[in-house]
């Protein structure tokens, strides 16, 4: 079995899915994240833009390998919000990603299974208007060397076609590249058989 090294996620964020039930109004929101810094700031700012909503329910999860993640139902009955939101994330595949579902109560109670079928169904719906994109994990090295080897470091980023993600070329450089997860350990093998030249992994 080959290791996965790919994983889902969306491109960008989705304008404001609207789903009704009984008058109630439910407002889903989807939103790329890499950190809970992420959840913290995309969640103030739509308290600001819903001040009027009784609950700002969500549910994220974040990373490719080690995953953590979190479902808040934000005063709703337990596991009637954040946890049928989260089984979305997890029925699309996806990761990075925060999803928000604002409500204003209509005045008729929904009851739990009303409410477990309606922050499920706004999160379905929302997953399906975002762009979900597949990427590849990688792994980052950064390569040191002096400035005379820079020609045999070049030819093999140029022959691999690897992907620098930052340089610092004095007399000593440091290349950093980021490369496949599966081809992680060839890489790292061509370049630790040179001599005169340091490969570590970030």
């Amino acid at each position: 079995m080959t290791e996965k090294d790919t994983y889902k996620t969306i491109k960008t964020s989705t304008e404001a899915i609207l789903f009704k039930d009984k008058n109630s109004k439910f407002f889903g929101y989807a939103y790329p994240i890499t950190t809970e810094d992420d959840v913290k700031l995309y969640i103030n700012k739509l308290k600001k833009e819903h001040h009027a909503a009784r609950h700002w329910c969500y549910a994220y999860q974040i990373g490719t390998e080690n995953i953590s993640y979190r479902a808040n139902d934000d005063g709703e009955p337990n596991n009637s919000a954040g946890m049928p939101i989260y089984g979305q994330i997890q029925s699309f595949n996806v990761t990075n990603i925060l999803i928000v579902v604002v409500r204003y109560f209509g005045g008729v109670k929904l009851g739990v299974g009303g409410l477990i079928n309606a922050y499920k169904t706004t999160a379905q719906l929302t997953l399906e208007a975002s762009k979900i994109l597949e990427k590849t994990i990688n792994i980052d090295y950064l390569i040191t060397f002096d400035y005379k080897n820079m020609n045999t470091v070049m030819r093999i980023i140029k022959e691999k076609n690897l992907n620098i993600t930052n340089q610092k070329l004095e007399m000593d450089c440091q290349i950093t590249i980021s490369v496949r997860k599966k081809e992680a350990n060839q890489i790292f093998e061509i370049f630790d058989r040179l001599f005169e030249i340091v490969v570590k992994q970030l």
